[in-house]
């Protein structure tokens, strides 16, 4: 099967929003296991990459395997259940920290008092344990974002996608959430999409660079970050070429 190495595979991925065209024939092979990152300067494509990887959204064109098995139509639904996102913008519900962080385990039929425990745990992986009562829609942005990625870890996924996980966190909880990627990354697949390339330093070992809709190289991450190949990559990283 095609991508049968990979976590995930993409085919061609193109995609666009009305006229605007914002992939464009991306293929590239995510290993199983570590930590895979996506980098470039803004309206490269790269959080729209993770929603198509994430089959939150179909391409225009191109073709998405996870683990080998083609996302089809049919088969989207049961694949998706393998993976989750905490997105840049955390989108939480309107209720409490706890029911937001136990959703994954609700859709999949956890007893209650699994939940809660699985809850709990989660929580204090990302240091939110005292939020659990509080109401999702009066916490601050660093708050948000900390429940946002519980929530995307409390079903332990065999992938997990992260948009610019430390954004909004202060250098503590920041170096936390790194901490976290870096223990979970080592028995799952995280694919990070971060503007810091000092933190894909840390954390990466492939990576992947998209300017203007287009892969321009990807590979080990050690050598694209500190030998890049190509011009633009090179110019990004040096800080010639905006972000």
């Amino acid at each position: 099967m095609m991508g049968a190495e990979s976590a995930i595979a993409a085919r061609g991925l193109c995609h666009r929003y009305g006229a605007r065209e914002v992939l464009r024939n991306v293929s590239l092979d995510i290993p199983r296991g570590g930590v895979y990152c996506v980098f470039g300067p803004n309206g490269a494509g790269k959080s729209t990459l993770l929603r198509l990887l994430d089959l939150l959204e179909t391409p225009a064109a191109g073709a998405v395997i996870i683990g080998g098995q083609a996302a089809t139509a049919d088969a989207r639904a049961a694949l998706r259940r393998r993976m989750a996102m905490a997105f840049q913008t955390p989108y939480l519900f309107r209720a409490s920290v706890g029911a937001n962080t136990a959703y994954a385990l609700r859709v999949r039929g956890w007893p209650r008092r699994e939940r809660r425990a699985r809850v709990r745990e989660t929580l204090e992986r990302v240091g939110a344990a005292g939020l659990v009562r509080e109401p999702a829609w009066l916490l601050s942005g660093g708050e948000a974002q900390l429940v946002s990625i519980a929530r995307a870890l409390v079903a332990q996924p065999e992938i997990l996608f992260l948009d610019e996980p430390s954004a909004n966190l202060d250098p503590p909880n920041a170096a936390g959430v790194e901490a976290l990627i870096a223990d979970y990354a080592t028995a799952h697949t995280v694919v990070l999409v971060t503007h810091n390339l000092f933190q894909a330093r840390r954390l990466a070992q492939r990576a992947a660079f998209l300017f203007d809709g287009e892969l321009v190289e990807t590979g080990a991450a050690d050598e694209i970050l500190n030998r890049p190949r190509d011009p633009r990559t090179a110019a990004f990283i040096s800080g010639e070429m905006p972000g």
